[in-house]
């Protein structure tokens, strides 16, 4: 019989194995100072593009001022309670009224976070006997949500319409023995590559299949669509997505989520979806700032078209400087170079030190073995200096990485 203390120390995890070297730096890195384009990363000034910051509103003038004024008003500990049981307040009607507006949905329920609402409305939306289709390059919250499902589910090449077509047959002979129903859920933008799910040509699907399309819009919301309702509103089929999923932590640069759909679903979750039942109401402060980071998104397009301005600049610029930024149809901007993880580590020592350039580094596992991402997300708050620095420093380090000096063995000459 094993000890679960003994187990854990004998597998960390492919992340955890390599926690002791890369804390602090690589994992779990501490940004310091105002949330902008620059910050401090160990002591210095580095120009960053890792903030879930899109439209620039962290630090923007009159959302600061409101929740500064909603946290003396309101504390940070009301209401509090369960939102069903005492935690009500006009402040949340009167967002989620706003948000169905925004979304062009008929009813909204917030939640008190994105990643544990879009679990726990799986787990409450389909029973054992229905089934789940899903892209197959989902985010992690949607794969929490799916291995709750005690019935069956069918997962998708991604964005391969083909193969969803062939896995929605499937699906759909297997719900007509077990009388269940089907739900496909995908991505409205992949946060990881950054291309748009194939919403419209999913939509065309139901006039060949019955199922309910579940969108997670996360990296869409407030960047995607003339009004910044996402990518439904984008590819012209909003109407199509049955249950709309969002988050305020990306566009809003807030803690929370919203699920929005027909009045009779959005009622249904109210009273059956746990995470929301038996947890805490989101803080006051934080709706009351949502509010007005909501009304911002309505009121000053230009704060999408300058995010525009720069994402088109950033990735135009790599493009004609030789970078392969793949399929990227968002502002989600990847960079694709090949080499080992330790040349990956190497390469980002220098970035940081010698280019105060941070950004995100993603290597295997999480993509295959001799590929290195380095994920760049754009803000409206950078200017076109930062642009062409930014281009003009990855130029630089990847001649240093296929000329061989990110190897291994190079990493003090690097620092």
């Amino acid at each position: 019989m094993n000890d679960i203390f003994e187990k854990i120390k004998a597998n960390r995890g492919p992340i955890g194995m390599h926690a002791k070297e890369s804390h602090g730096y690589f994992t779990f890195p501490k940004l310091e100072g105002d949330i902008a384009p620059h910050m401090i990363f160990r002591g210095r000034k580095r120009l960053n593009w890792s903030l879930n910051n899109y439209l620039g509103l962290a630090n923007h003038p009159e959302v600061r001022k409101a929740d500064a004024d909603a946290a003396a008003q309101f504390g940070l500990a009301m209401p509090m309670g369960a939102r069903m049981m005492s935690g009500n307040s006009d402040l949340y009607e009167q967002l989620e009224k706003g948000l169905s507006q925004l979304v062009q949905k008929e009813e909204t329920i917030l939640c008190n976070f994105g990643y544990q609402a879009m679990v726990s409305a799986i787990d409450c939306l389909v029973d054992r006997h229905d089934v789940i289709v899903y892209d197959g390059e989902s985010h992690a919250c949607i794969l929490d949500g799916v291995r709750l499902h005690m019935g069956k589910r069918y997962v998708f090449k991604h964005n391969d319409i083909a193969d969803c077509e062939k896995q929605l047959e499937r699906a759909t002979k297997l719900a007509e023995e077990t009388g269940g129903a089907i739900l496909l859920i995908t991505e409205g933008v992949f946060g990881m590559r950054g291309d748009q799910g194939k919403l419209k040509e999913i939509v065309e699907l139901k006039k060949k299949f019955k199922f309910r399309l579940f969108v997670d819009d996360a990296h869409g919301l407030g960047t995607l669509g003339k009004t910044g309702a996402g990518t439904g509103e984008e590819q012209g089929c909003q109407d199509g997505i049955d249950v709309y999923f969002g988050t305020f932590a990306k566009s809003f640069a807030l803690i929370g989520g919203f699920i929005s759909s027909e009045a009779q679903v959005v009622e249904y979750l109210r009273y059956n979806m746990r995470s929301q039942i038996f947890a805490k109401s989101l803080p006051l402060p934080l709706v009351a700032g949502a509010l007005k980071r909501l009304e911002l998104i309505r009121t000053q397009p230009q704060l999408k078209d300058k995010l525009w301005e720069v994402t088109s600049a950033l990735q135009s610029g790599l493009k004609k400087a030789g970078f392969e930024i793949g399929d990227t149809n968002s502002c989600v901007t990847p960079v694709y170079m090949n080499g080992s993880i330790p040349e990956a580590t190497n390469l980002i020592v220098d970035l940081r030190e010698n280019f105060n350039v941070f950004c995100s580094m993603v290597v295997y596992p999480v993509v295959p073995k001799g590929m290195i991402i380095l994920r760049l997300i754009p803000t409206a708050v950078h200017t076109l200096e930062d642009v062409n620095y930014t281009i003009d420093a990855f130029s630089k380090i990847v001649d240093k990485l296929k000329s061989g000096q990110y190897m291994a063995d190079k990493i003090a000459e690097i620092k």
